[in-house]
């Protein structure tokens, strides 16, 4: 035992610093406070239901709290059979949130560097050098926490292929299996999509290099590892996976349900939504120089010494006016709709990976150059289209994603890894010459693009957007009172000012190119040994990105956690709140339906966010109200209270004396062709009395005694609600067609008449409905997918298979070290 403390403490001592700087930076987050990120707000309305069942015990599957209903398994599901849940609980339980993430991102990617063999302390610069890469934590601020999770697991995935290739299969593959379990079960799919992406590169390049060499068994041996331990991964998320691919095809990712004059109907979101966030070419400036393109969406932050400030003043306005107006106008000036902040790798970080591009003679090294530079151009988007659209249209399921920019990550683990193998290049090749000689290339290169940007900004980068004309009528309309000379002069002055902190930002990266430098020259030409080069290299590259992470993530943006902002309940929610039968839906035309995070905390809701809604409901809320409102259709939801705003732009509650109630029956069917029709229908139709109905359930109606020639009098009685387990009273005289208020999903959820299986059909486009028989009859709707439940027993059964993977990967490691270990003492 002593000897593996003498062995491993330096590891120890690697985590205590990484505890130390996570503590420094996130002092606050050690202090029981967290982040209030509007991502977090909003999944707070999106949870409702969900939490309060759960806090009596109960799980649902299906939610009525948001977007009129869907399946709550794609929003929070306990998944309890599989490990991966278990291990993220106790992470999310045992560390203080977000310092689980930055644990990870921390002790796996020092995972990855060791499997790399660098020293310690290199292994331990590496890890620094991703994780506070600045989207990393610009996402933990936003809230981003599935997506930052998925991002954590990156490196350790990668490092346990690299064991599985590298000849140590069964402890690799046992390590694959467990983080990419977890990468699965954090169920950001488009990171692990793209994550994908990169490993097939990896093992083409691999494949490559087998073949040529002639050793290729080896390769084919590993490569079944490899795929054994993803199956065993699948296998542990089976009910996460199973129940999200039954649903997908239902989502805003599935096919369009109308094909709208006869086009094919689309898959996938669309194209311009998918590209919506595409980084700019030029934008690449800032992984060298963070403020090229003005940083965050935000104003000036130093609006005292704004040129708009100067100007606005030098014309007779108030200063304090002046300044407000220099916080308005965004500095950013890229093409996206709004950005948290640049992607920014570190000014050291890219001047060592250019050296590393000169120097690394592993083959990882053109691995590590083509996932950068696909994954770069495909962040571009909209930007770059012929790459994009080659993948968008061809590529399996690329069209499901959007946000493009975001495989950036991968480029953000990819760049340090190769910059850090140049400094182990230092260490280990003896040609110190060549080594110097190329240094000098990776400053001339890095260093003039920063020296350009500080001499001739405005000579490489226009610091305009396509929209500039367009923010100058705004700023006229807005701010000058149709003064178009002021507008302009502002305009300019805002132009200044983004090229000044584009300036100052290159002149910093340009201090640190020439430490970074110095660093490099002092190792090539010996002057330190290695422990001083790694810590030196530690020190720089942590100062550098902690320096533009505090922009970003400041201190006073953690909040205690009772402060955590709640959506409050407004005068119209109380209003709401007095009438005492609680299964009717609101809407609240003051927001945009599919982003409400208010409403949703209160009520059962048409509105609500979620990326994975239905597509029929996404259509519906197209056609029938982003033009105009149709109450008919707002009828058949059951909205029975409508928020709306007066000319004061004060709420005001609107009860819709129409609302259908939870089911009723009808005395007419209209027959459609298709979705078109069926939508069309609904422009002007009676819900009470009509059902407009596809032709292809006409066979579930025929023969089942349905008089049409008047609408029964007895009511459908709703008697008790869970969201996935309705029961209805009826009683009609003869049989009857009921339309129920509730979403159509055909997978999972079932009607029991009198406790036996009995078939419906969809109604109104997205509706339910039944034939009822006439009499006395308990009508139930109950929800439980088998894709969850026969799921949940799969992963059970993986989750065991994994551990027993493990604890033989773990006995076997340990058995060949004592056998190695024997051998040298004899030897």
């Amino acid at each position: 035992m002593g000897n593996w403390f003498k062995r491993n403490g330096i590891h120890f001592i690697v985590a205590a610093a990484f505890l130390i700087i996570s503590f420094l930076f996130f002092t606050p987050a050690f202090q029981g406070k967290t982040l209030g990120q509007n991502d977090v707000t909003r999944a707070q309305s999106t949870q409702k239901e969900i939490n309060d069942y759960h806090e009596k015990g109960t799980t649902i599957l299906w939610t009525n709290q948001i977007l009129g209903g869907m399946p709550a398994f794609q929003i929070w599901a306990p998944y309890s059979g599989s490990i991966a849940t278990h291990i993220v609980n106790f992470l999310d339980t045992a560390f203080p949130s977000p310092i689980y993430i930055v644990f990870l991102l921390l002790f796996g990617s020092y995972f990855l560097f060791n499997v790399l063999k660098l020293n310690p302390w290199l292994a331990a610069a590496g890890a620094l050098a991703f994780t506070f890469s600045s989207y990393n934590i610009i996402y933990i601020a936003a809230g981003h926490a599935n997506q930052e999770f998925a991002i954590a697991l990156f490196a350790p995935i990668i490092g346990s292929i690299l064991l599985v290739l590298r000849g140590k299969r069964l402890l690799g593959a046992s390590l694959l299996a467990l983080f990419l379990a977890i990468e699965i079960k954090a169920n950001h799919i488009q990171m692990t999509y793209y994550l994908l992406i990169a490993l097939l590169i990896m093992l083409a390049i691999e494949l490559y290099h087998a073949v040529k060499s002639k050793k290729t068994a080896p390769f084919f041996k590993s490569l079944g590892y490899i795929a054994g331990a993803t199956l065993l991964a699948l296998m542990v998320n089976a009910s996460l996976l199973w129940s999200t691919a039954e649903y997908a095809g239902d989502s805003i990712r599935g096919k369009s349900n109308l094909t709208q004059t006869d086009k094919k109907p689309g898959s996938g979101v669309p194209r311009d939504y998918a590209y919506e966030f595409s980084e700019g070419v030029g934008e690449t400036f800032t992984f060298l120089v963070p403020n090229a393109y003005g940083g965050a969406s935000g104003g000036s932050e130093d609006p005292a010494e704004s040129n708009i400030t100067k100007v606005l003043v030098g014309k007779g306005v108030d200063a304090g006016q002046a300044q407000q107006v220099a916080q308005s106008i965004p500095l950013y000036w890229g093409e996206k709709t709004f950005t948290e902040g640049p992607w920014y790798f570190g000014a050291v970080v890219c001047l060592l990976f250019v050296f590393g591009l000169l120097v690394v003679k592993d083959r990882i090294k053109w691995w590590l150059l083509a996932t950068v530079v696909l994954t770069m151009f495909l962040s571009f988007g909209k930007n770059l289209p012929f790459v994009s659209d080659l993948f968008f249209n061809y590529f399996p399921l690329y069209n499901k994603f959007r946000a493009v920019e975001s495989i950036l990550a991968v480029a953000m683990l990819c760049v340090p890894v190769l910059a850090l193998l140049a400094v182990n290049e230092v260490i280990t090749n003896p040609d110190k010459a060549a080594l110097f000689k190329k240094a000098k290339i990776a400053i001339y290169i890095t260093g003039g693009i920063a020296l350009l940007l500080a001499l001739l900004p405005d000579a490489v980068l226009s610091f305009k957007s396509s929209s500039h004309q367009e923010l100058i009528g705004k700023i006229s309309a807005g701010i000058t009172g149709g003064n178009m000379p002021m507008a302009n002069d502002i305009a300019n002055a805002l132009v200044q000012d983004r090229i000044a902190i584009a300036r100052a930002d290159a002149i910093r990266s340009i201090v640190f190119l020439l430490l970074g430098f110095g660093i490099l020259w002092a190792g090539i030409k010996q002057k330190i040994k290695v422990m001083p080069l790694s810590l030196a290299f530690l020190v720089l590259i942590l100062v550098d990105l902690w320096m533009v992470d505090k922009r970003y993530l400041k201190s006073e943006q953690f909040v205690d956690r009772e402060a955590v902002m709640k959506p409050q309940p407004r005068n119209v929610d109380q209003e709401i709140w007095r009438d005492k039968d609680p299964n009717y839906r609101v809407i609240d035309l003051t927001q945009v339906l599919t982003q409400d995070a208010t409403t949703p905390y209160f009520h059962k809701s048409i509105g609500g966010y979620s990326a994975a809604r239905l597509k029929r409901l996404d259509e519906l809320i197209e056609n029938q109200f982003s033009r105009r409102i149709n109450p008919a259709v707002l009828s058949m939801l059951n909205t029975k209270y409508i928020i709306n705003a007066d000319t004061a732009k004060n709420l005001t509650v609107m009860a819709n004396p129409e609302a259908c109630g939870n089911a009723w029956f009808v005395s007419k069917i209209k027959y459609v062709a298709n979705a078109n029709a069926e939508m069309k229908a609904l422009d002007n139709f009676k819900p009470k009395d009509e059902a407009i109905v596809d032709q292809q359930y006409k066979s579930m109606i025929a023969g089942k005694g349905f008089d049409r020639s008047e609408k029964a009098e007895e009511a459908v009685k709703l008697t008790s609600y869970n969201p996935d387990h309705l029961i209805y009273e009826t009683n009609p005289s003869r049989p009857q067609l009921a339309v129920f208020s509730e979403i159509y999903y055909s997978k999972g959820w079932k009607m029991l008449i009198d406790g036996k299986e009995q078939p419906y059909f969809r109604a109104d486009y997205l509706l339910r409905a039944a034939i009822i028989p006439a009499g006395s009859h308990k009508v139930e709707f109950v929800f439980h997918p088998a894709s969850y439940y026969t799921g949940e027993k799969i992963s059970m059964g993986g989750s065991a298979l994994l551990l027993l993977a493990l604890g033989g990967a773990v006995y076997l490691e340990r058995k060949r070290k004592k056998t190695d270990t024997g051998q040298k003492e004899v030897g």
